[in-house]
């Protein structure tokens, strides 16, 4: 089974957030299942850099505007990853200083439409046989960025007037969409009628997403509450009617966590290794993260932590109004993360004030985010809406207990406990009402089964017993390829 992954970022090579995490995990969790898959990239820099013995395919003529990027298509294989790639050498498109999709002020730039196009173009020519030696049966594209795969694969079908290959579209995150300017629609050289309301447009702009979500054969998101919530109103993002016209074709499929990458028991980022059955390391850890944060060294006072963009999605201002009680209950406070400049300041501000109880680094740091997990008593999520959330899922493998709101994957992944739960099936903490007060009384109660050590211990156990690999969501995806292959 022949399957093209079709990504803008894949850790370790690339990451800003978990689209990385996904697409870095998914394909060896396919390949392990007997599955022939491979990715295709944009030529970034840190992803030419990781393509071991790149060889040519085929010099690129993509159609419109996309004509003078002067590319070729490269493959090779990525040792960081453990995949065969396809990876598009163009750059004027790609090699820029900045970051994959804005420049250093993050503006986003401007030919954004064409540096992803050609992406999703470049997908489809990979289906109608632009490698002679390796011809995809299923293009699965991920998020906005190659939202357009399934597009031009449609419209190479009707030229052609045959079946080419089936494609699966996966939302990632609704709210971002990848809008455009309609005057920018004739730089696509896509048919004339896909700007219309059957297609991408959407409001009188192109929307990247749309184009996915109309023409995919099947559509999937990462976790079943959010394939719910997004064809309501309050979630769908102005998108929720075609999404419920399409609801026969949608599912979802909970993300995993690449247990090659955090495993507890094996991390070299820890200050010390520990598993469910031998927790001793995860207190080492937690005496070295006061120590490297320069907090008080309270081997009593129960850490939470948060490692997340700082945006008013991820619910952050709470946890911001909600610090100085939980500081005054007894608790410490680190955080991890980059985003609003606000929100930035203010979390700086209240480390200032107390950093004996307070640490925060702006930014991202691979491995510290492994020692704040390893660390930590307590990872929060409160996000007004999560598509599925990975960092809840790093807290449960780390005994980390999750304290997040129950809404999308974050409902499908964590047990909230409660007195009646707490010997059967509690592995972290809920609340429901997206305030500062509803996130307070969840972590009174994370506060209170904390002061009864043998009652969190067995919480922490289930936790990071429970199954969080890849194995069953690669499962559900080569039934799903299976389908449209047959």
């Amino acid at each position: 089974m022949r399957i093209l992954q079709v990504c803008a970022e894949i850790y370790p090579l690339l990451k800003t957030g978990g689209l990385a995490d996904v697409a870095g995990a998914l394909p060896p969790a396919l390949l392990s299942l007997g599955a022939e898959p491979r990715v295709l990239l944009p030529g970034f820099a840190s992803i030419m850099a990781g393509l071991q013995d790149p060889a040519e395919v085929a010099r690129l003529s993509p159609p419109g505007a996309m004509a003078n990027a002067g590319a070729r298509l490269l493959y090779g294989h990525l040792p960081a990853c453990g995949i065969d790639a396809y990876v598009i050498d163009a750059p004027g498109y790609y090699l820029r200083e900045g970051g994959p999709y804005a420049d250093a002020n993050q503006h986003a730039y401007v030919d954004n439409h064409l540096r992803f196009a050609l992406l999703g173009w470049t997908a489809a020519q990979l289906a109608i046989g632009l490698d002679p030696l390796w011809r995809a049966e299923v293009v699965h594209a991920h998020d906005w960025h190659a939202a357009l795969a399934p597009a031009y694969l449609a419209a190479a079908a009707q030229s052609q007037q045959r079946h080419l290959a089936g494609s699966v579209y996966t939302v990632h995150n609704l709210a971002y969409q990848g809008q455009f300017d309609a005057r920018h629609f004739g730089e696509l050289g896509l048919p004339a009628h896909f700007f219309a309301m059957h297609g991408i447009e959407f409001h009188g702009q192109i929307n990247f997403m749309k184009a996915g979500l109309y023409y995919a054969n099947r559509i999937t998101t990462v976790s079943p509450t959010y394939a719910r919530e997004i064809q309501g109103s309050e979630q769908g993002c102005g998108l929720d009617g075609l999404l419920r016209d399409r609801a026969n074709d949608l599912s979802g499929i909970l993300n995993g966590v690449d247990e090659s990458v955090w495993n507890p028991a094996a991390d070299p980022a820890l200050a010390a290794n520990y598993s469910a059955d031998k927790l001793a390391g995860k207190r080492r850890c937690k005496a070295a993260l006061q120590q490297e944060l320069g907090l008080a060294a309270a081997p009593t006072a129960p850490i939470f932590c948060v490692v997340s963009r700082l945006t008013e999605q991820k619910g952050l201002h709470l946890v911001l109004r909600a610090l100085p009680e939980l500081v005054e209950r007894g608790a410490q406070f680190a955080l991890l993360g980059s985003g609003d400049a606000g929100m930035e300041e203010a979390f700086r501000s209240a480390a200032a004030e107390n950093p004996q109880a307070i640490a925060v680094r702006i930014g991202y740091d691979e491995a510290f985010a492994h020692r704040l997990i390893g660390g930590s008593d307590v990872i929060m999520v409160p996000s007004r809406f999560e598509p599925c959330g990975l960092t809840q899922l790093y807290g449960l493998k780390y005994g980390t207990l999750p304290l997040v709101r129950g809404v999308g994957g974050l409902t499908d992944t964590v047990n909230d406990s409660q007195l009646e739960t707490l010997d059967v099936d509690a592995t972290g903490f809920m609340f429901d009402a997206f305030s500062s007060e509803a996130l307070l009384q969840a972590a009174a109660r994370a506060l209170a089964l904390y002061r009864r050590p043998a009652d969190w211990k067995a919480v922490q156990q289930r936790a990071m017993r429970q199954p969080c690999g890849w194995d069953a969501a690669a499962r559900a995806y080569l039934g799903l390829y299976a389908q449209l292959i047959h």
